[in-house]
């Protein structure tokens, strides 16, 4: 028999520091999950993208065990890191704060793919051109 999923949980964490401080343990504790063995086990799948924001989604059971799925990094996270900038513009696209390459673009595409509502990566690359322009991003042609 399959197990019933009773909760969904999302959470964005820096890959291979997730600690059972918060925000993981104020998400997982009234789920009754056990945190410290959550945090083990995506430290141990993250490892090798230290220093990427993963977002990560929880499924808890109802005999309190989980499985999680871990999604491609924000695409504002790497646009910024593609650009070289610290955050983006606050005043949106008013203001150019920096600048991608087609090719770096296509690069977001391809890493977000999976993760976006799009059946190619030309329709990606759209996605992720206006978030950047939202972002300040001037696209080179």
């Amino acid at each position: 028999m399959a197990k019933e999923i009773v909760r969904k949980i999302k959470l964005q964490i820096e890959a291979g520091k997730a600690t059972p401080a918060p925000p993981v343990g104020t998400a997982l504790g009234p789920a009754g999950v056990n945190i410290q063995e959550f945090c083990t086990k995506f430290n141990d799948a993250t490892r090798e993208k230290m220093g990427t924001v993963i977002p990560c989604e929880i499924s808890v059971y109802d005999d309190r065990t989980f499985d999680f799925v871990l999604k491609t990094p924000p695409a504002g996270f790497l646009i910024k890191q593609a650009a070289k900038v610290q955050k983006g513009s606050s005043k949106g696209a008013n203001e150019t704060v920096g600048k991608l390459t087609k090719e770096q673009l296509r690069t977001i595409a391809e890493t977000k793919l999976p993760d976006l509502n799009a059946y190619d990566v030309d329709a990606a690359m759209n996605i992720i051109a206006g978030t950047a322009k939202n972002m300040g991003i001037e696209i080179e042609e």
